[in-house]
């Protein structure tokens, strides 16, 4: 297997060859086997350095995703707290746009993960409620993460997944809602919602808004909170979008497969997508 070069831990030169592996579809070894001491505050400089060189290649940041933010999974993965990674122009996906067919080439041992995104108006402050967090909401949209693992069988500690994009690979979004009105119904549906998720017709797994740290709302207040204590990856601000962790288990998918979801509870669409 190959082994990262960690150096000194210099993030910019993990950053590099991180890159680097994801271009070329080369699992490697998780960075926590070579360098025990490697930790989330390292791998979100990472995070940054990876920023900065995918800005500088010409892709643009459009928002951050929140990872096992349901804890139902924490002990199938041995990581037991969220993580976050970036989310960019090149990544997300109006999934009626690809005509509800996505090309699964180029992401390593692809996984589905059902999802709430959270579009946002204006920028949240750390300590806000759930009430003044959907104020600060534009529009709220169902989703389907594609999540992948440089490392190989989904084997890694939290400080890896970190710093290998946060294993995102994809979003295809869904149809956007406005959050704008009835802010009583959307506080009361967005923990309570459940969700079916199907391949090929048969039932798979089923979710609840809850299991996202409480609530979506919850999820977004954990990452406004994480990210103030953070000295190198900017705030929230407005326009970005955040997608708050899946809210079934995620399962692995390959070309041929058809995922659809069914929506309980919530004004949002089912969705369904046909894999390549």
């Amino acid at each position: 297997m190959h082994h990262i070069e960690m150096g000194d831990l210099d993030p910019h030169l993990v950053a590099v060859e991180l890159l680097a592996a994801l271009a070329d579809r080369r699992q490697v070894g998780p960075l926590t086997g070579i360098r025990p001491e490697f930790d989330l505050v390292q791998a979100y400089r990472v995070t940054a350095a990876v920023r900065a060189l995918r800005q500088a290649r010409g892709e643009h940041p459009v928002g951050r995703k929140i990872g096992f933010t349901n804890a139902g999974i924490w002990d199938e993965y041995d990581v037991h707290a969220p993580i976050w990674g970036y989310m960019y122009d090149t990544t997300v996906r109006d999934l009626d746009a690809l005509g509800g067919v996505f090309d699964l080439a180029g992401l390593l041992e692809p996984r589905i993960e059902p999802e709430i995104a959270l579009g946002l108006a204006r920028a949240p402050e750390p300590d806000m409620d759930e009430t003044a967090l959907l104020d600060c909401v534009e529009w709220i949209a169902h989703g389907f993460e594609i999540v992948q693992s440089l490392f190989p069988g989904w084997k890694f500690a939290a400080a890896d997944t970190a710093a290998a994009f946060g294993l995102h690979g994809a979003y295809l979004m869904g149809p956007r809602h406005g959050a704008g009105s009835d802010t009583a119904r959307w506080l009361a549906a967005l923990p309570a919602f459940w969700i079916t998720l199907q391949r090929s017709g048969e039932t798979i797994d089923r979710g609840t808004g809850a299991n996202v740290l409480g609530g979506p709302l919850s999820a977004l207040r954990h990452l406004v909170e994480v990210l103030a204590d953070d000295p190198v990856n900017p705030a929230l601000s407005a326009g970005e979008i955040v997608t708050t962790g899946t809210l079934t288990r995620a399962f692995p998918v390959a070309p041929g497969q058809t995922w659809r979801t069914m929506v309980e509870g919530l004004p949002l669409d089912g969705m369904e997508v046909r894999f390549l």
